[in-house]
């Protein structure tokens, strides 16, 4: 089967099931919609805005998306993560978005002990998941890529002016796929407020935005994807305003002729995926870049030291479904999260 094809109709499934939930029925107030599905960041994305600004709204959010989408991409020549990836050690003149998610991901990087590593894209491109041409790498071949990490001695530099320059080592390569689709969200979200919008939607592949809430006052009800189902969920929660991203191995992944499975999220100091007792995290906060740098960090991190991440540092609520059906929701969550599926149980932790 074609891998490449499978993830997408995954994805765009998923996606789907999102919305279904997502969309009010019509009631008072503003309930004109606009709504659009483009491809980027090879992911189907569904954007909906209401009220009379709505198409104004629209348009301006998948400017960003476009935008943002050439400006990451790193095997882009044009692109800004290309150009600081062959800067041979020079400072690079960067923008704000790509300021905010190297600043966010170091805080993260350093909370977390390097769980989540920007600077892991030789590995990431030597497993076959920036080309989709799988291939599982020798012992050395990682080792060699293991070698090349190097986010702690990136140096992000902010002037008075409000301008912004980022330095690595010159055999460094940044990529920025663990916080690229949280940014922009968020982004696309403050472009609809610009242009009017006081109620709207996005879902960019697992990362879901809104801002407000519903036409009819009422709040967004979301679907979690079942990571056994991509097709199904395992419950909803209900959410005013804010980021809700989610991180499992069956948003890209390959089977080897073995039967072996791999999947993309890396372990950074081993160059391995991540193998523990989590299918999937979902971070809800209200910094949707910050959504997405916890939600990759927190399912490296396993559930007892994500669980202790959380209790320490706070600021986002979480639910982990782990392989043996359980679902653990923090305690944020004990009015919003609905259970829905009974092959899962669920239970809050403190």
């Amino acid at each position: 089967m074609n891998m490449k094809r499978f993830s997408l109709k995954t994805r765009w499934l998923a996606a789907l099931l999102c919305l279904l939930l997502l969309l009010p029925l019509a009631g008072c107030g503003e309930t004109r919609v606009a709504q659009s599905e483009i491809f980027a960041m090879d992911t189907v994305m569904w954007l909906t805005a209401y009220g009379k600004n709505r198409e104004a709204g629209i348009q301006s959010a998948e400017g960003v998306i476009r935008s943002m989408d050439s400006m990451l991409d790193p095997e882009l020549d044009t692109s800004i993560t290309y150009l600081i990836n062959h800067a041979n050690g020079e400072s690079v003149s960067i923008p704000g978005q790509v300021a905010k998610m190297i600043s966010t991901a170091q805080e993260v990087y350093e909370r977390s002990n390097g769980a989540l590593d920007l600077s892991i894209y030789p590995l990431i491109r030597r497993w076959g998941f920036v080309d989709q041409k799988y291939y599982v790498p020798t012992e050395q071949e990682i080792y060699d890529c293991v070698k090349l990490r190097c986010f702690d001695q990136v140096n992000l530099h902010t002037f008075p002016n409000g301008s912004h320059t980022l330095d690595l080592p010159a055999y460094g390569m940044l990529s920025f796929a663990a916080v690229a689709k949280g940014c922009t969200a968020a982004y696309a979200i403050d472009a609809m407020r610009n242009a009017g919008v006081t109620s709207g939607i996005i879902s960019l592949g697992g990362n879901v935005q809104t801002l407000g809430v519903k036409p009819d006052g009422k709040l967004w009800r979301v679907a979690i994807t079942d990571p056994n189902n991509t097709s199904s969920s395992i419950g909803t929660v209900d959410v005013g305003e804010t980021a809700i991203v989610t991180s499992g191995p069956y948003q890209r992944n390959f089977t080897d002729a073995f039967g072996q499975f791999y999947h993309h999220i890396l372990r950074p100091n081993t160059g391995y995926p991540v193998n523990n007792t989590l299918s999937s995290v979902t971070i809800l906060c209200e910094d949707g870049t910050l959504a997405d740098c916890l939600s990759t960090a927190m399912f490296v991190l396993g559930e007892t030291a994500a669980i202790n991440y959380w209790r320490t540092y706070g600021g986002f609520q979480m639910i982990l479904i782990t392989t043996d059906n359980r679902i653990v929701c923090t305690s944020g969550l004990i009015e919003d999260f609905t259970l829905t599926n009974s092959y899962y149980t669920v239970s809050y932790t403190e």
